[in-house]
């Protein structure tokens, strides 16, 4: 059963509150997940590719828009979900990747970037120009920022039209956290001013309009805006409803609209429902995923070093450890402190910079290494219990270590599933129609 983007606001008008986990990952373990759990539980799986991860000229993951599709296609198949339940999406598709550039330069390449992702089928466009380029003020105005959309979400048109596929939704809206966390330790972080949300949404369709393409942007079924969650490298900024009060007011006056909530990783359970019943109908979670995959990797490569003769004493930590420290560029600028407190934030914190990682050769080698050591081998309860607590299902007997790391992943998927209720209503429709 397929829940779509554009049955949030309408669902929500009908005094339901339906919601969507936004999965914000490329690694090819949570995308499983994601998908067995849709099909488990037969929900809506959104899987949404950043513009630096993913774009016409290959991201940090290496893959183009097509290529993620293909990805996530072959996965789909192999965990017998059905690919029409799928929805792509794309976060921050804007000229981010390319602001060393002049404007005019790092729009042209965002607007390739936008054209290869609707060309290859993704359906959920973040419209988001906010950044800066090279020469411009730190701070773009609202009008700079929505005349940018504008000349994207054409494009995006266009590209529909020429691939002969149904016109994208869209997101608007900039007012996000710093992507993948904050570098620092925070205390609070205030909700997004109401004004400025009613502004936003002002501005956007007085410059659809103005380009002719209104039926765009009635098509655009999200508003990201900061609901006041937030987390840095080793605390989390827990979402307080009262303090948004008067932000989640103004869906009374824009009832075609529902909030798109970013860094969401870590709210737990009932803060997500929370977020859910108050409008904030889509939910993004990414490091967070690849957290709880770490943390269960290196359980089971303690497992290992406890268990396996000749294995060797954590030796995937190492290996990380080891080429973390030779390719900093993707830790060192976010991590303070003394070098021991660099050690833990570079394994463990909540940003989770690790991340970026995975796809090198020698911890891909060695997590291959981990993972066929352990194969059907038998692992005592007490190991279990020892470094993989809750987990106990998988002791005392032919352990498949890949079924371990999906379920650590899935656990957390599961504290964004709050689609029953919803989906429950929607598929009764459809079959009395």
């Amino acid at each position: 059963m397929r829940l779509g983007l554009e049955q949030l606001a309408p669902l929500r008008r009908d005094g339901l509150s339906p919601g969507l986990a936004s999965i914000c990952s490329a690694h090819p373990l949570v995308i499983r997940a994601a998908l067995q759990y849709g099909r488990e539980t037969s929900s809506t799986v959104l899987i949404e590719a950043t513009c630096n991860q993913v774009n016409h000229q290959g991201g940090y993951t290496g893959m183009h828009p097509a290529d993620f599709v293909d990805l996530v296609t072959v996965i789909a198949q192999e965990e017998d979900y059905p690919l029409e339940n799928v929805i792509f999406g794309g976060d921050h598709l804007g000229p981010n990747p390319w602001r060393h550039l002049s404007a005019d330069d790092a729009m042209k390449e965002a607007e390739a970037m936008v054209t290869a992702y609707v060309k290859a089928g993704f359906e959920k466009i973040h419209l988001d120009a906010s950044m800066s380029c090279a020469g411009e003020p730190q701070a773009l105005s609202d009008e700079v920022i929505a005349e940018r959309a504008v000349r994207l979400a054409q494009v995006a048109e266009k590209a529909a039209v020429e691939a002969g596929l149904k016109a994208p939704y869209y997101i608007i809206g900039t007012e996000v956290p710093p992507p993948g966390g904050a570098d620092h330790e925070l205390t609070s972080i205030a909700p997004t001013n109401p004004e400025a949300a009613l502004n936003t949404i002002r501005i956007h369709r007085e410059r659809f309009a103005e380009a002719g393409i209104l039926p765009a942007f009635n098509r655009v079924v999200g508003l990201v805006v900061q609901p006041g969650v937030e987390f840095g490298n080793h605390n989390v900024i827990l979402y307080d409803r009262d303090k948004a009060k008067s932000l989640i007011g103004i869906l009374q006056q824009e009832p075609h609209f529902v909030f798109e909530a970013h860094s969401t990783d870590y709210q737990g359970r009932q803060i997500l429902a929370d977020l859910v019943e108050d409008g904030f109908a889509i939910l993004k979670v990414g490091p967070e995923l690849t957290f709880v995959l770490r943390e269960a990797f290196y359980a089971l490569d303690l497992i290992a070093s406890d268990l396996v003769p000749g294995y060797g004493q954590r030796p995937l930590y190492s290996t990380f450890e080891r080429v973390m420290l030779e390719n900093s560029d993707n830790w060192a600028r976010h991590y303070d402190g003394d070098d021991s407190q660099k050690t833990v934030l570079r394994h463990y914190s909540l940003s989770d910079r690790i991340r970026y990682y995975w796809n090198t050769p020698q911890v891909k080698a060695a997590c291959d290494h981990l993972l066929e050591v352990l194969s059907g081998r038998t692992v005592l309860l007490p190991l279990i219990r020892q470094h993989l607590p809750g987990a106990e299902q998988f002791a005392n007997r032919p352990l498949d270590p890949t079924a371990v790391l999906l379920w650590r992943i899935k656990q957390t998927i599961d504290n964004y599933h709050m689609v029953e209720k919803t989906s429950q209503l929607v598929q009764e429709d459809i079959e009395d129609e």
